[in-house]
């Protein structure tokens, strides 16, 4: 029965990218528009594929590498590191190695997949808004279930097939490791690749020249319309994959560690989070068909409704099957709370970045004060925005906890399962967000190829809706990282305590502190290296964009094609030399203090590295979908409307705001997993060969 659920796991995952592909034909066989589109529509698909193309090349040699070190490492029986006997088994380091590979692999096909509807999306939605706005709707909110439903059968299919092979949940932490180290790099450069197109084209396109956003004159347009695709679908389709796995396979090794001495029930709960994910994706499929635009035209609500209703369909399968299925209630319980914290923390997410709500409506009205007045007003909320996020997640962390230990388990798996609910509706999450950069590109395409105004004005509408749903989707995998890497953690201190070692996190223990601090010093230092990395590249393409203006003024003048490829050649070429420091901060820094100052430290320094990343993430995160929805309210004809001064002093905010909400912020959650991820997979030897 229990490795009947592994089975449909499985088959659960191949129904979600059959769905997927099934989408992805209907997508491709709706009107593409009228010429110009279609060739505008072409110039953004070229350098989306080939910046990912670079890119995953790139990352192929960084897990061909790392492949070979986990390999050498995990060969030898780690039972016995340190000791007179060695014993040597490659078959186990290959395992690990190829669990590795094969986690990257997933995470870029699920990305890729969703990258490619995408730039197919973009153009046919933009020729559907001419018909009707529930006709885009559709078009777009199709496109970006691509996306969600690869993203979720893809991760199930791997890990519920490397688990059948292996029978090891350690070894699908290596599958996990995989998909975290290429989400980490895929979100950071895709994100300081969209920013730095974004920035350059904002700043000298409407602040120094005045032209509108998505003017065909600006050199760096095309860039910034790749930039949407390879940072917010592709990017974060791999970084929400990473969360989806991380917190499942951190619940997998807290239930082999924590039932070790009873084999039938470490087995019953080791797969209890691979049942939670079938059960998601069931209910995600069917939510999706809620997702409607009403005769009040607003596509806000549509997304609101379809997650609702996918969060109610999964709670009563959780329930039903928790109960006939003889589970503890507790994992229900904590379950369910994972749910509730994430929905609501979703819907707080939405009061603070919502182009309806009072935070982003005082920005736009103060921003006739200037630019300075629109930067501390957004920053200011931003840090509001904080505390019921982190209310969120403290409530349902002692929720999860204590009903889980009540009802007779150990506390620590219920906060682990509580993040697996939160992630379970990703397949309706993830769908939401990659419809955020679809309709964005249908509004530049639109523009570009001077289809008539109410398209545009449609496409406004849908816009609006996307720049909500892409900060719910930032606060939920936040908020779910948070409880993961908090269950990763107590997995770290299972899997060093089972060689001898007893973590005493004490700050009275100068080792301690030590690593306590440098892990809260690596979020904030991982964000100022991205964000220079936007900035330094940006100043590289407005001096491009500047250059082309000055030599070339028949490009003003529309007489004159400019060169976008020059631009996207920028971009690409920036992000990709941008990627070392962060890599390395990511993956190498946590193993680096394990070895040299000890597990004890390794904890304070993954403990250092919670806090500052959760604070960095939700506050980067949400002042900068604030900022950007400010712009736009004020864009509507409200506060002087475009070209206005009020106007000008939004753009500079929202400028501030893009490295946060689209480079910096949701990388952070990435990179926290990661370094519980690294710490996990090499804890036993890091408790074994330290100088401390």
């Amino acid at each position: 029965m229990l490795q009947g659920w592994v089975f449909a796991a499985v088959l659960a995952g191949v129904a979600s990218v059959g769905v997927a592909l099934g989408l992805y034909r209907w997508v491709e066989k709706q009107d593409a528009g009228p010429a110009r589109a279609q060739e505008i529509a072409s110039w953004i698909r070229e350098g989306a594929t080939s910046y990912l193309r670079r890119l995953y090349l790139a990352l192929a040699v960084l897990a061909i590498g790392l492949g070979i070190v986990i390999a050498i490492v995990f060969s030898f029986d780690i039972e016995h590191l340190g000791l007179k006997t060695v014993h040597f088994d490659p078959g186990r380091g290959a395992s690990m190695a190829l669990a590795f590979v094969v986690g990257a692999l997933c995470s870029a096909a699920a990305g890729y997949l969703g990258m490619r509807v995408a730039v197919s999306a973009n153009v046919r939605t933009a020729a559907a808004a001419g018909e009707s706005l529930n006709r885009a709707f559709r078009v777009s909110f199709n496109g970006g279930a691509v996306m969600g439903l690869a993203t979720v059968g893809m991760a199930l299919i791997g890990m519920s097939l490397t688990y059948l092979v292996s029978g090891d949940p350690e070894v699908v932490l290596g599958f996990s490791f995989g998909a975290s180290t290429l989400a980490l790099l895929a979100k950071a450069g895709g994100g300081i690749y969209t920013k730095t197109a974004d920035i350059a084209a904002d700043l000298v396109g409407k602040v120094e020249v005045g032209i509108p956003e998505d003017d065909p004159r600006n050199p760096a347009v095309i860039a910034d319309n790749v930039g949407d695709n390879v940072g917010d679908v592709a990017g974060m389709g791999a970084d929400i994959f990473d969360s989806y796995v991380a917190s499942t396979v951190a619940v997998m090794l807290l239930g082999a560690a924590l039932f070790a001495d009873r084999p039938a029930l470490q087995m019953r709960y080791i797969i209890f989070p691979l049942v939670l994910c079938t059960l998601g994706i069931v209910a995600s499929l069917i939510g999706l068909q809620f997702v409607r635009v009403g005769k009040d035209g607003k596509p806000g609500q549509a997304l609101n409704r379809g997650t609702i209703f996918t969060a109610l369909i999964f709670a009563a399968l959780a329930a039903l099957v928790t109960v006939l299925g003889g589970y503890n209630l507790g994992v229900l319980w904590a379950t369910l709370a994972g749910l509730t914290a994430g929905v609501g923390i979703g819907f707080t997410t939405d009061y603070y970045t919502s182009s309806d709500q009072k935070p982003v409506l005082e920005t736009a009205r103060v921003s006739n004060s200037g630019a300075a007045i629109n930067i501390i007003t957004g920053f200011s909320y931003g840090l509001i925005s904080i505390v019921p996020s982190i209310v969120g997640i403290a409530v349902a962390t002692l929720v999860a906890y204590f009903l889980t230990a009540r009802a007779g388990m150990d506390g620590i798996y219920g906060v682990g399962v509580s993040a697996v609910g939160m992630l379970t509706i990703t397949g309706m999450i993830v769908s939401a967000d990659a419809y955020g950069p679809i309709v964005d590109n249908a509004r530049g395409i639109a523009q570009m190829s001077g289809m008539p105004h109410q398209v545009i004005d449609t496409a406004d509408v849908l816009d609006a809706a996307g720049n909500t749903a892409k900060a719910i989707t930032k606060g939920f995998s936040i908020s779910a990282a948070a409880l993961t890497v908090l269950a990763l953690f107590a997995a770290y201190a299972q899997v060093v305590g089972m060689r001898g070692v007893q973590l005493s996190l004490s700050l009275r223990d100068p080792v301690v502190v030590a690593g306590t601090l440098l892990g809260a010093m690596t979020p904030p230092l991982f964000s100022a290296l991205t964000m220079l990395a936007v900035t330094n590249n940006a100043f590289k393409m407005i001096e491009e964009i500047r250059r082309q203006f000055r030599q070339r003024p028949g490009i003003l003048a529309g007489t004159e094609k400019p060169d976008y490829t020059s631009c996207v050649s920028l971009a690409a070429q920036g992000a990709l030399s941008s990627l070392v420091l962060p890599a390395f901060l990511a993956v190498v820094l946590p193993v680096l203090v394990g070895f040299v100052l000890g597990p004890e430290a390794l904890g304070g320094f993954l403990g250092g590295s919670i806090f500052t990343g959760v604070i960095f993430a939700l506050l980067m995160a949400n002042a900068g979908g604030l900022w950007d929805n400010a712009k736009k309210f004020i864009e509507s004809g409200e506060f002087g409307g475009p070209g206005s001064d009020a106007h000008k002093a939004s753009v500079v905010g929202d400028t501030v705001g893009d490295p946060f909400k689209d480079t910096a912020g949701p990388s952070m959650n990435t990179l926290i997993t990661v370094m519980s991820l690294v710490s996990s997979l090499f804890a036993p030897v890091i408790a074994a060969i330290h100088l401390f």
